[in-house]
């Protein structure tokens, strides 16, 4: 496991939780607003963490948190994390897993092994127009619709989320992924937000009244559907 980083605690990351949320590093997106510049280029970073170190936070921890949120970067892309999770597992705690979705046979089999209690996925725009986001060279939507289907047979707690800017996302856009994710269980948008990290910041925030009315666009499709982190 590549680990760039560690928040060894946080009330945030895993919804009702006290947790770590480890980040590990590489991903297979290039998503120009991505704010963890170091995780996506890990060839940036100038710090690691070895796994003996996060399991002698957790072993000095365990008694006050309540779980883990491992994210990235994307996880799925290292073939240890199940092994690494297990170790988790085993310290008595929550796991919760946050993706892309681009690995749903990883996610499937983390699920079918009781390795993971959460999972939220990111939705980066409707199918029409994901690769404007995600970046990727040779770019295939079918693992992603994947993992959507995947999260909602509901044998598992899940979210969807979605990080929205003016400069991409409008009202159709809404109705669009509204449409595939019909049916879900929790919907998140999130505003962008501009930071030192973000890889290319050409972007700005829809305005609240703006984000409101494409939770209400979205609620027809899925009922529990709100803004996160928006002040």
């Amino acid at each position: 496991m590549l680990i760039l980083g560690l928040q060894k605690t946080t009330l945030l990351d895993y919804p009702g939780k006290i947790a770590s949320t480890i980040f590990t590093g590489g991903c297979n997106f290039r998503c120009p607003y991505c704010h963890n510049k170091e995780l996506v280029f890990p060839e940036l970073a100038t710090f690691s963490y070895s796994t003996e170190e996060i399991f002698e936070h957790l072993q000095s921890k365990k008694k006050v948190l309540d779980g883990v949120c491992i994210t990235g970067g994307e996880p799925t892309l290292h073939r240890d994390l199940p092994e690494f999770i297990k170790q988790i597992k085993d310290l008595g705690l929550l796991v919760k897993l946050d993706s892309n979705g681009t690995n749903p046979d990883m996610i499937q089999s983390l699920i079918e092994d009781k390795l993971i209690d959460y999972v939220a996925m990111d939705i980066k725009h409707s199918k029409e127009k994901y690769n404007t986001i995600a970046c990727m060279s040779h770019f295939d939507l079918a693992p992603i619709e994947a993992s959507v289907e995947l999260l909602k047979e509901g044998k598992i707690d899940y979210e969807f989320r979605t990080t929205i800017m003016k400069e991409c996302h409008d009202c159709d856009d809404m109705a669009s992924i509204g449409k595939w994710l019909v049916g879900a269980s929790a919907y998140y948008l999130q505003s962008y937000r501009e930071s030192e990290q973000v890889i290319n910041p050409i972007f700005s925030p829809h305005s609240l009244e703006t984000l409101k009315q494409f939770v209400e666009i979205l609620k027809p499709y899925v009922a529990n559907t709100s803004l996160r982190g928006v002040d």
